[in-house]
């Protein structure tokens, strides 16, 4: 097992900083860009008649996330190679992507059955109240965490010790995250121009970003630290970035 790169020149707080950033610029981008093109497609598959259109748009809604995918683990491997150095781009991209696509084929799964069988019965789908909405975002956000991480946990496994504990870390992460998006989905249609839904789409984008950047940020300041060391992980992301975490030496950034 290859250990974490060590050095003097900065502290944890500077990678969970950079993690956090890389986070939120990333999703905020990723999640619009893949909203948008959900939005553009969906009008185009949705027009075709019986339930190859319900089917073509699951396809569409999990090709889409490929965006998102590729803009997160890019960003999210700058952040974090100075003290992993043993990831690779390719690696950490590709294991973003895989575990994108199968959490939004997932994640578009229930809506998809749904549509069906409304297509079979010819009546429409009731929607729920807000409150049992959010309550299923966050359920959804803690499979989705689990399955988001599986992949990039496989590659973790293999530069540190207690890995296991990434997959905890995005479930939290996007447990407290995917209901913010899910309001702020709702809260963008109610009648408003189009300029404040964008901008409450946005803010709420960021939001999440920064939020779930900053829960499993600190998960990951504590795999970086040398492994003699047993703080809680929990309580690390309690507490936020340490002090006395790995630290990169100077001029490790390379791509």
């Amino acid at each position: 097992m290859m250990a974490v790169q060590e050095g003097t020149s900065s502290s944890g707080a500077r990678l969970w900083w950079r993690w956090v950033a890389a986070n939120g610029a990333s999703e905020m981008l990723g999640l619009a860009a893949t909203g948008a093109a959900i939005a553009l497609l969906f009008s185009r598959v949705e027009a075709l008649p019986g339930m190859a259109g319900v089917l073509l748009s699951l396809l569409v809604a999990a090709g889409s996330g490929a965006i998102e995918a590729t803009l997160v683990g890019l960003a999210q491997w700058w952040a974090m190679h100075p003290w992993f150095p043993g990831i690779t781009r390719r690696a950490w991209w590709l294991a973003t992507l895989v575990g994108a696509m199968v959490a939004y084929v997932l994640g578009f799964l229930p809506s998809t059955l749904m549509n069906m069988g409304a297509e079979a019965s010819g009546q429409p789908v009731a929607e729920p109240p807000g409150w049992m909405m959010l309550l299923f975002a966050a359920g959804l956000g803690l499979v989705a965490g689990a399955v988001l991480s599986f992949a990039q946990w496989l590659v973790l496994r293999k530069q540190v010790r207690r890995a296991g504990w990434w997959l905890p870390a995005n479930m939290l992460a996007w447990l407290a995250g995917m209901p913010i998006i899910f309001w702020g989905i709702d809260a963008a249609q109610k009648g408003q121009p189009l300029y404040q839904a964008l901008l409450l789409i946005a803010g709420c984008l960021l939001l999440v970003g920064l939020l779930v950047g900053a829960i499993h940020g600190a998960f990951l300041v504590w795999l970086a630290r040398p492994a003699g060391e047993t703080a809680s992980p929990a309580r690390r992301s309690a507490a936020g970035p340490s002090q006395d975490a790995v630290n990169p030496p100077d001029g490790t950034e390379t791509s």
